[in-house]
Parts: structure tokens; C-alpha cells; sequence
């Protein structure tokens, strides 16, 4: 006859002693930090001293030979009289307006045809994506040959039409505009890499029942796509915003050394390079980048606060 088992009477599941689990989760911890070590010494290393560096380097007026002195908060101050530095902050402005709205409404568009089931689709992904692995250098160059006024082939194009040839980088309305347009093309596909994984990640049971109650494809990307894409367009904003405030690379590249036209196309990293390793003003050119430092800083900041009220997580 079975003897009946109680409650008492069932096995319980083994458990390590106290110390045991604690020495075991000593050695997970440091493991851990063995992992990450290499990341943060890196970043130790390469982002943290030379900003710190910096920071104490804006305080000097040195040339990079000679004896630093200390001049305080004088180079803060002569921004404020700096009239080259000033329109470069407000060319960076103009450029950032100008490029974050239009990069991310393009990359969404793209995005979203690119989430359609159509043949070749892999490849024209390829096509949009092959700008972000392109060298800033070799983009700047080509665009450089396409905007010529002389022999680019916009200008062909326009004269075979009988339309106006600008001189698209070396007119004060449309040098800034030209430069806004190159920097779109090229950073289009990685936004749109972005937001299609987004897309890719919304549930077509949405959809579907939208379909039921009669609404429309624009209804379904007003009222499902956009609220349920938000987290992906909230870390598209912040990088654009990031990127379009540090450009520097494409205006080198397509403006070249012309200081006709440098006043109108000057952006503030631009004129960091320039401080620093032009005019070699160091300590100069430090405060300029603190200053941009906190500028994007305090820009992040009011778009992690106002993320709040339009970024929808599942």
C-alpha cells in the first residue's frame, strides 16, 4: 500500500549557501568588468583626457610651442565679440534647420517604400546605403563636379532646358543650400536603415485591424505608423541633430580654401579647425568647442524631456 506524501513530505529544490551565491556572483561581476574594460579604457583614453584636456587647455592662450599662459576666462569672453565665430554658429543653425527636418522626412519616405514587398528589393536597399560607406572626401569631390558652373552636369541639364545655371557654391543664397543638399543624400540611407527596422518591427495585426473599421493608407500612417515609429524617429532626431551641428568634412571638401565664400558657409567645427590648427589658437579653439560642447549638450537634454510627450514605447 503507497504511503501518502504531504507537503512536508515533498523534496525541495537544493539551494547554494549564502556565501556560495555571493562568491558567485563576485566572480560574474568580475568577469564583467574584464569584458567591458577595453570599451572603457578606450573611451578613457581617446574621448575622456583630451576632453578634460581641453576643458583645462581653454583657460591658456598657447600656440602649441611656446609657454602656455593663463588668461582665465578671456577666450569665453572674446567669443561673445567674435564676429567670424558668431556667424559660424549661426551658419551651423541654418545648416541644422535646414538639413535635420528635410533628412528625416526623405528617410521615412524611403523607409517606407522600402518596407513594400517589391522585386529587386535587397538591391535598391544597397543603392540608398552605399552614400553611408562612402568617404565624405569622394562625396564632397563628385558634388563639387556636379554643382560647377561651368561644366557640372546640373548646369548641362538646366541649359538644355533653357532654364536659369546658378553658381550653385559660389552664391551667398544658394552656397549654404547646396551643402545642405549633399549632406541629406548621404546621410539618407543610414536614417532610413534605421526607421525601416523600425517599420520592420510593427505588428501588421495594427493594420489589419484598422483595415476592418475602413481606414485609409494615410489614416494607417498617421494613427499606427507614426506613433509606433516614434522610438526610431526620437534616435534619428538625436543623431542628426548631433551630426548636422558637427559638420565639418563636406564644407572643407566642396568650399575648399575660398575665403570669399567662407563667411557664408563657416560652421562652428569649421571654425574650430580653423582656430586650432590653421592659426594655431589653441586655447582659442578649445573654448570654441566647449561652447559647441554645451550647446549640444543642452539640446539633447530639452529633446530627452520632451521626448516624453510624443515618443510611444510598446
Amino acid at each position: 500500500m503507497r504511503q501518502a506524501t504531504g507537503p512536508d513530505t515533498k523534496m525541495k529544490p537544493k539551494t547554494l549557501p549564502k556565501s556560495r551565491r555571493f562568491s558567485m556572483s563576485k566572480q560574474e561581476a568580475l568577469w564583467a568588468y574584464v569584458f567591458i574594460s577595453p570599451v572603457v579604457l578606450g573611451l578613457a583614453i581617446f574621448y575622456m583626457v583630451p576632453a578634460i584636456g581641453s576643458l583645462v587647455l581653454s583657460f591658456f592662450d598657447w600656440d602649441g610651442l611656446s609657454r602656455a599662459s593663463f588668461v582665465g576666462l578671456d577666450n569665453f569672453a572674446a567669443l561673445v565679440k567674435d564676429e567670424d565665430f558668431l556667424r559660424s554658429m549661426w551658419n551651423t543653425f541654418l545648416f541644422t534647420i535646414g538639413s535635420v527636418p528635410l533628412s528625416i522626412v526623405c528617410a521615412t519616405i524611403v523607409a517606407v517604400l522600402l518596407n513594400q514587398p517589391i522585386r529587386g528589393l535587397p538591391i535598391y536597399r544597397t543603392l540608398f546605403f552605399i552614400p553611408v560607406v562612402t568617404m565624405p572626401v569622394a562625396i564632397g569631390m563628385v558634388w563639387r563636379w556636379l554643382y560647377n558652373s561651368d561644366f557640372g552636369l546640373f548646369n548641362q541639364l538646366l541649359g538644355f532646358f533653357h532654364l536659369p545655371q546658378p553658381n550653385w557654391l559660389f552664391d551667398p543664397k544658394l552656397a549654404l543650400f547646396s551643402i545642405i543638399l549633399v549632406s541629406v543624400w548621404s546621410g539618407i540611407g543610414y536614417n532610413a536603415i534605421i526607421l525601416l527596422s523600425g517599420l520592420q518591427g510593427i505588428s501588421r495585426t495594427y493594420y489589419e485591424a484598422s483595415s476592418l473599421d475602413g481606414a485609409g493608407s494615410w489614416r494607417k500612417f498617421i494613427h499606427i505608423t507614426v506613433p509606433l515609429l516614434s522610438p526610431s524617429l526620437f534616435f534619428v532626431l538625436i543623431i542628426s541633430f548631433i551630426n548636422s551641428l558637427q559638420v565639418f568634412d563636406l564644407i572643407y571638401m566642396m568650399m575648399g580654401k575660398d575665403q570669399s565664400m567662407l563667411t557664408y558657409t563657416r560652421t562652428a567645427v569649421f571654425s574650430i579647425w580653423e582656430q586650432g590648427f590653421k592659426f594655431f589658437h589653441l586655447g582659442y579653439a578649445s573654448a570654441q568647442a566647449w561652447v559647441l560642447s554645451v550647446v549640444l549638450m543642452t539640446i539633447t537634454l530639452v529633446q530627452m524631456y520632451f521626448q516624453k510627450k510624443w515618443v510611444h514605447y510598446e
